[in-house]
Protein backbone atom coordinates (compact mmCIF):
# COMPACT_ATOMS: atom_id res chain seq x y z
CA UNK A 1 0.00 0.00 0.00
CA UNK A 2 1.25 3.48 -0.82
CA UNK A 3 0.16 7.03 -1.47
CA UNK A 4 -1.05 7.25 -5.08
CA UNK A 5 0.36 9.61 -7.70
CA UNK A 6 -1.24 13.05 -7.33
CA UNK A 7 -3.36 12.70 -10.51
CA UNK A 8 -4.99 9.60 -9.01
CA UNK A 9 -5.46 10.88 -5.46
CA UNK A 10 -9.11 11.89 -5.88
CA UNK A 11 -10.00 8.58 -7.54
CA UNK A 12 -8.25 6.62 -4.80
CA UNK A 13 -9.94 8.56 -2.02
CA UNK A 14 -13.35 7.93 -3.52
CA UNK A 15 -12.82 4.26 -4.30
CA UNK A 16 -10.80 3.13 -1.29
CA UNK A 17 -11.98 5.59 1.33
CA UNK A 18 -8.46 6.79 2.07
CA UNK A 19 -5.22 8.12 0.64
CA UNK A 20 -3.47 4.73 0.15
CA UNK A 21 -3.89 2.06 -2.50
CA UNK A 22 -2.19 -1.13 -3.71
CA UNK A 23 0.98 -0.79 -5.78
CA UNK A 24 3.35 -3.29 -7.38
CA UNK A 25 6.60 -3.44 -5.39
CA UNK A 26 10.04 -5.08 -5.58
CA UNK A 27 10.96 -5.55 -1.91
CA UNK A 28 14.01 -7.84 -1.87
CA UNK A 29 17.18 -6.38 -0.32
CA UNK A 30 19.53 -8.72 -2.22
CA UNK A 31 22.48 -6.48 -3.15
CA UNK A 32 23.88 -8.76 -5.90
CA UNK A 33 25.07 -6.35 -8.59
CA UNK A 34 24.03 -8.21 -11.77
CA UNK A 35 20.61 -9.19 -10.41
CA UNK A 36 17.64 -7.97 -12.46
CA UNK A 37 14.22 -8.89 -11.05
CA UNK A 38 11.50 -8.68 -13.72
CA UNK A 39 7.77 -9.28 -13.65
CA UNK A 40 6.74 -10.17 -17.21
CA UNK A 41 3.22 -10.06 -18.64
CA UNK A 42 3.09 -13.29 -20.65
CA UNK A 43 -0.46 -13.17 -22.03
CA UNK A 44 0.30 -10.96 -25.05
CA UNK A 45 3.06 -10.23 -27.53
CA UNK A 46 3.33 -6.54 -28.42
CA UNK A 47 4.64 -5.13 -31.69
CA UNK A 48 3.89 -1.40 -31.92
CA UNK A 49 2.62 0.08 -28.65
CA UNK A 50 2.54 3.08 -26.32
CA UNK A 51 3.08 2.30 -22.64
CA UNK A 52 2.57 4.67 -19.72
CA UNK A 53 3.40 3.75 -16.13
CA UNK A 54 4.07 5.45 -12.80
CA UNK A 55 7.07 4.48 -10.68
CA UNK A 56 8.61 5.52 -7.37
CA UNK A 57 12.17 4.90 -6.19
CA UNK A 58 11.50 3.99 -2.55
CA UNK A 59 14.81 2.74 -1.16
CA UNK A 60 18.03 0.82 -1.81
CA UNK A 61 21.64 0.92 -0.67
CA UNK A 62 23.31 -0.38 -3.84
CA UNK A 63 20.66 0.78 -6.32
CA UNK A 64 17.59 3.01 -6.49
CA UNK A 65 16.35 2.23 -9.95
CA UNK A 66 13.24 1.20 -11.90
CA UNK A 67 12.28 0.65 -15.52
CA UNK A 68 10.37 -1.24 -18.17
CA UNK A 69 11.67 -4.14 -20.24
CA UNK A 70 10.00 -4.56 -23.63
CA UNK A 71 10.06 -6.64 -26.80
CA UNK A 72 11.26 -9.44 -24.53
CA UNK A 73 12.23 -12.62 -26.41
CA UNK A 74 13.56 -14.42 -23.33
CA UNK A 75 15.65 -13.57 -20.26
CA UNK A 76 18.74 -12.96 -22.42
CA UNK A 77 17.24 -10.90 -25.27
CA UNK A 78 15.21 -7.71 -24.79
CA UNK A 79 15.25 -3.92 -24.59
CA UNK A 80 14.84 -1.92 -21.39
CA UNK A 81 14.62 1.71 -20.32
CA UNK A 82 15.34 2.62 -16.71
CA UNK A 83 15.68 5.61 -14.41
CA UNK A 84 18.39 5.64 -11.72
CA UNK A 85 18.08 7.87 -8.68
CA UNK A 86 21.57 7.22 -7.30
CA UNK A 87 23.23 7.51 -10.70
CA UNK A 88 21.04 10.37 -11.91
CA UNK A 89 20.61 8.78 -15.34
CA UNK A 90 17.82 7.84 -17.73
CA UNK A 91 19.10 5.18 -20.14
CA UNK A 92 18.04 2.77 -22.89
CA UNK A 93 19.81 -0.59 -23.17
CA UNK A 94 19.66 -3.57 -25.51
CA UNK A 95 20.42 -7.06 -24.22
CA UNK A 96 21.42 -9.66 -26.84
CA UNK A 97 22.44 -13.15 -25.76
CA UNK A 98 22.89 -11.80 -22.25
CA UNK A 99 25.29 -9.04 -23.32
CA UNK A 100 24.28 -5.44 -22.55
CA UNK A 101 24.86 -2.68 -25.07
CA UNK A 102 26.38 0.71 -24.21
CA UNK A 103 23.74 3.05 -22.74
CA UNK A 104 21.81 5.63 -24.74
CA UNK A 105 20.31 8.50 -22.77
CA UNK A 106 20.97 11.45 -20.51
CA UNK A 107 21.96 12.43 -17.01
CA UNK A 108 19.11 13.98 -15.06
CA UNK A 109 17.76 14.23 -11.54
CA UNK A 110 15.45 11.33 -10.65
CA UNK A 111 14.09 12.20 -7.22
CA UNK A 112 13.55 9.44 -4.68
CA UNK A 113 10.26 9.08 -2.83
CA UNK A 114 8.02 10.77 -5.43
CA UNK A 115 6.01 9.35 -8.31
CA UNK A 116 7.36 9.74 -11.85
CA UNK A 117 5.62 8.99 -15.15
CA UNK A 118 7.47 6.93 -17.75
CA UNK A 119 6.25 6.70 -21.35
CA UNK A 120 7.62 4.37 -24.02
CA UNK A 121 6.44 4.34 -27.64
CA UNK A 122 7.50 1.77 -30.25
CA UNK A 123 6.60 2.03 -33.93
CA UNK A 124 8.47 -0.40 -36.13
CA UNK A 125 12.16 0.09 -35.41
CA UNK A 126 11.61 3.56 -33.88
CA UNK A 127 11.72 3.83 -30.06
CA UNK A 128 10.88 6.95 -28.06
CA UNK A 129 10.78 7.53 -24.31
CA UNK A 130 9.61 10.32 -22.05
CA UNK A 131 9.81 11.13 -18.35
CA UNK A 132 7.18 13.24 -16.61
CA UNK A 133 5.74 14.44 -19.89
CA UNK A 134 9.03 15.47 -21.51
CA UNK A 135 11.25 13.73 -24.07
CA UNK A 136 13.99 12.01 -22.05
CA UNK A 137 16.15 10.48 -24.79
CA UNK A 138 16.43 11.27 -28.50
CA UNK A 139 14.31 8.96 -30.72
CA UNK A 140 16.38 5.95 -31.74
CA UNK A 141 16.18 3.16 -34.32
CA UNK A 142 16.88 -0.51 -33.67
CA UNK A 143 15.71 -3.52 -35.68
CA UNK A 144 16.92 -6.31 -33.37
CA UNK A 145 13.49 -7.12 -31.91
CA UNK A 146 10.25 -6.28 -33.74
CA UNK A 147 7.86 -7.60 -31.07
CA UNK A 148 7.87 -9.29 -27.67
CA UNK A 149 6.54 -9.28 -24.14
CA UNK A 150 6.58 -6.40 -21.67
CA UNK A 151 7.73 -6.48 -18.04
CA UNK A 152 8.55 -4.35 -15.00
CA UNK A 153 12.33 -4.18 -14.44
CA UNK A 154 14.50 -3.47 -11.40
CA UNK A 155 18.08 -4.12 -10.29
CA UNK A 156 19.90 -5.40 -7.23
CA UNK A 157 18.37 -4.19 -3.92
CA UNK A 158 16.30 -1.36 -5.39
CA UNK A 159 12.96 -1.14 -3.59
CA UNK A 160 10.83 0.17 -6.45
CA UNK A 161 7.09 0.79 -6.69
CA UNK A 162 4.97 0.79 -9.86
CA UNK A 163 1.51 2.35 -10.14
CA UNK A 164 -1.16 2.25 -12.81
CA UNK A 165 0.08 1.05 -16.20
CA UNK A 166 -1.63 1.26 -19.59
CA UNK A 167 -0.57 -0.18 -22.92
CA UNK A 168 -2.25 1.06 -26.10
CA UNK A 169 -1.62 -1.31 -29.00
CA UNK A 170 -3.08 -3.15 -31.94
CA UNK A 171 -3.17 -6.92 -31.37
CA UNK A 172 -0.53 -8.59 -33.49
CA UNK A 173 -1.89 -10.42 -36.53
CA UNK A 174 -0.23 -13.74 -37.33
CA UNK A 175 1.22 -14.18 -40.81
CA UNK A 176 -1.37 -16.83 -41.72
CA UNK A 177 -4.23 -14.35 -41.26
CA UNK A 178 -2.32 -11.67 -43.18
CA UNK A 179 -1.83 -14.11 -46.08
CA UNK A 180 -5.56 -14.88 -46.19
CA UNK A 181 -6.55 -11.21 -46.19
CA UNK A 182 -3.98 -10.25 -48.81
CA UNK A 183 -4.97 -13.15 -51.08
CA UNK A 184 -8.63 -12.20 -50.91
CA UNK A 185 -7.78 -8.63 -51.93
CA UNK A 186 -5.61 -9.85 -54.81
CA UNK A 187 -8.10 -12.52 -55.94
CA UNK A 188 -11.55 -11.03 -55.19
CA UNK A 189 -13.39 -13.91 -56.93
CA UNK A 190 -12.49 -16.28 -54.12
CA UNK A 191 -15.54 -17.66 -52.30
CA UNK A 192 -13.62 -18.91 -49.30
CA UNK A 193 -10.06 -19.30 -48.05
CA UNK A 194 -8.59 -20.84 -44.92
CA UNK A 195 -5.24 -22.15 -43.69
CA UNK A 196 -4.81 -25.27 -41.56
CA UNK A 197 -1.72 -25.78 -39.41
CA UNK A 198 -0.68 -27.21 -36.04
CA UNK A 199 -0.49 -24.59 -33.31
CA UNK A 200 2.92 -26.08 -32.48
CA UNK A 201 5.15 -28.72 -34.03
CA UNK A 202 3.48 -32.12 -33.78
CA UNK A 203 0.13 -30.68 -32.66
CA UNK A 204 -3.31 -31.31 -34.15
CA UNK A 205 -4.22 -29.53 -37.38
CA UNK A 206 -6.65 -26.66 -36.85
CA UNK A 207 -7.89 -23.63 -38.74
CA UNK A 208 -5.36 -20.88 -37.96
CA UNK A 209 -6.67 -18.29 -40.44
CA UNK A 210 -9.87 -17.83 -42.42
CA UNK A 211 -11.97 -15.28 -44.24
CA UNK A 212 -14.57 -16.23 -41.59
CA UNK A 213 -12.96 -15.49 -38.17
CA UNK A 214 -15.48 -17.74 -36.41
CA UNK A 215 -13.80 -20.75 -38.03
CA UNK A 216 -10.40 -20.15 -36.40
CA UNK A 217 -9.60 -22.92 -33.95
CA UNK A 218 -11.79 -25.58 -35.55
CA UNK A 219 -10.27 -29.03 -36.05
CA UNK A 220 -9.21 -29.81 -39.63
CA UNK A 221 -11.13 -32.49 -41.57
CA UNK A 222 -9.36 -35.78 -42.29
CA UNK A 223 -8.51 -34.97 -45.90
CA UNK A 224 -6.32 -32.07 -44.77
CA UNK A 225 -4.00 -34.43 -42.93
CA UNK A 226 -3.88 -36.71 -45.97
CA UNK A 227 -2.84 -33.80 -48.19
CA UNK A 228 0.11 -33.14 -45.91
CA UNK A 229 1.13 -36.79 -45.65
CA UNK A 230 0.51 -38.79 -48.79
CA UNK A 231 -1.31 -37.00 -51.58
CA UNK A 232 -0.82 -33.88 -53.66
CA UNK A 233 -4.20 -32.21 -53.16
CA UNK A 234 -7.88 -32.81 -52.45
CA UNK A 235 -10.60 -31.74 -54.92
CA UNK A 236 -14.29 -31.33 -54.18
CA UNK A 237 -17.40 -29.80 -55.70
CA UNK A 238 -20.38 -28.12 -54.11
CA UNK A 239 -23.37 -26.29 -55.45
CA UNK A 240 -21.94 -23.61 -57.73
CA UNK A 241 -18.42 -23.89 -56.32
CA UNK A 242 -15.26 -25.97 -56.35
CA UNK A 243 -12.86 -26.56 -53.48
CA UNK A 244 -9.19 -27.49 -53.50
CA UNK A 245 -7.09 -28.30 -50.45
CA UNK A 246 -3.38 -28.01 -51.20
CA UNK A 247 -0.18 -28.12 -49.14
CA UNK A 248 1.72 -24.98 -48.20
CA UNK A 249 5.51 -25.28 -48.32
CA UNK A 250 8.10 -23.26 -46.41
CA UNK A 251 11.23 -21.86 -48.04
CA UNK A 252 12.96 -25.27 -47.69
CA UNK A 253 10.19 -27.00 -49.63
CA UNK A 254 8.77 -28.75 -46.55
CA UNK A 255 5.00 -29.11 -46.13
CA UNK A 256 4.13 -27.05 -43.05
CA UNK A 257 0.44 -26.28 -43.52
CA UNK A 258 -2.50 -26.64 -45.91
CA UNK A 259 -4.80 -24.15 -47.57
CA UNK A 260 -8.38 -24.65 -48.75
CA UNK A 261 -9.33 -22.51 -51.72
CA UNK A 262 -13.03 -22.17 -52.57
CA UNK A 263 -13.94 -20.70 -55.96
CA UNK A 264 -17.13 -20.17 -57.93
CA UNK A 265 -17.52 -22.83 -60.60
CA UNK A 266 -18.52 -22.21 -64.21
CA UNK A 267 -19.87 -24.21 -67.12
CA UNK A 268 -17.16 -26.57 -68.28
CA UNK A 269 -15.30 -26.40 -64.96
CA UNK A 270 -12.89 -29.33 -64.61
CA UNK A 271 -10.56 -30.49 -61.87
CA UNK A 272 -7.59 -29.56 -64.03
CA UNK A 273 -8.59 -25.96 -64.67
CA UNK A 274 -9.74 -25.56 -61.05
CA UNK A 275 -6.23 -26.54 -59.96
CA UNK A 276 -4.76 -24.07 -62.43
CA UNK A 277 -6.91 -21.31 -60.90
CA UNK A 278 -5.96 -22.21 -57.32
CA UNK A 279 -2.20 -22.63 -57.72
CA UNK A 280 -1.35 -18.90 -58.12
CA UNK A 281 -3.10 -18.23 -54.79
CA UNK A 282 -1.00 -20.88 -53.07
CA UNK A 283 2.26 -19.88 -54.72
CA UNK A 284 1.83 -16.23 -53.72
CA UNK A 285 1.47 -17.35 -50.10
CA UNK A 286 4.49 -19.66 -50.17
CA UNK A 287 6.88 -16.87 -51.17
CA UNK A 288 6.28 -15.33 -47.72
CA UNK A 289 6.54 -18.45 -45.52
CA UNK A 290 9.92 -19.05 -43.91
CA UNK A 291 8.92 -21.59 -41.23
CA UNK A 292 5.82 -22.95 -39.51
CA UNK A 293 6.62 -20.78 -36.49
CA UNK A 294 6.62 -17.65 -38.65
CA UNK A 295 3.23 -18.64 -40.05
CA UNK A 296 1.42 -19.14 -36.74
CA UNK A 297 3.15 -16.96 -34.13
Amino acid sequence: MDEPPSVLAVVSLNELGGGRRPVLAQLSRDRTDERFPMLVYEEETFGDFTLTTSFKLKDGAAEQIAGIAFRIQDERNYYYIRASGLGGTFYFYKVVNGQRSPPVGNKMEIRRGVWHTLTIECKGARIQAGLNGKEAIPPLEDKSFTSGQIGFWTKSDAVSYFGDTTVVYRPKEILAQTLVKDAFQKYPRLQGLKIYAPANEGGDLKVVASLDPSEVGRTAPLEVGKVLVDRGYFYGKGEGEVMLTLPLHDNNGEKVAAVRVVMKSFIGQTEKNALARAMPVVKSMETRIQTLKDLTQ
